[in-house]
């Protein structure tokens, strides 16, 4: 799922919206002897598609996540005049 599904999701609802609204074959032979209607198949499809993309939506969202550099020490040694040694060791997360 994710954006391959957000794509299929927005083109199955696009060829619903053409089904529905653009295509006009309600007197054809096939329309009246087995009750198969376009438009009814735009409206199914337009559905799916609301609904896949929503889906999708949320598995993409919850699937992005920050990206965290990966954790690493610092070590520091300062000598002052007198030659005394610090030694600071900082981890970083």
């Amino acid at each position: 799922m994710g954006l391959p599904g957000m794509v299929i999701s927005g083109i199955s609802t696009v060829i619903g919206a053409v089904l529905y609204w653009a295509v006009t074959a309600q007197n054809s032979n096939v329309v009246q002897n087995h009750g198969f209607r376009l438009s009814t198949i735009g409206v199914i499809l337009m559905i799916a598609g609301a609904l896949g993309f929503v889906v999708s939506t949320i598995i993409f969202a919850s699937s992005r996540r920050a990206v965290r550099p990966a954790p690493h020490s610092v070590i520091r040694e300062t000598t002052d005049s007198a030659g005394n040694s610090t030694v600071l060791r900082e981890e970083q997360r």
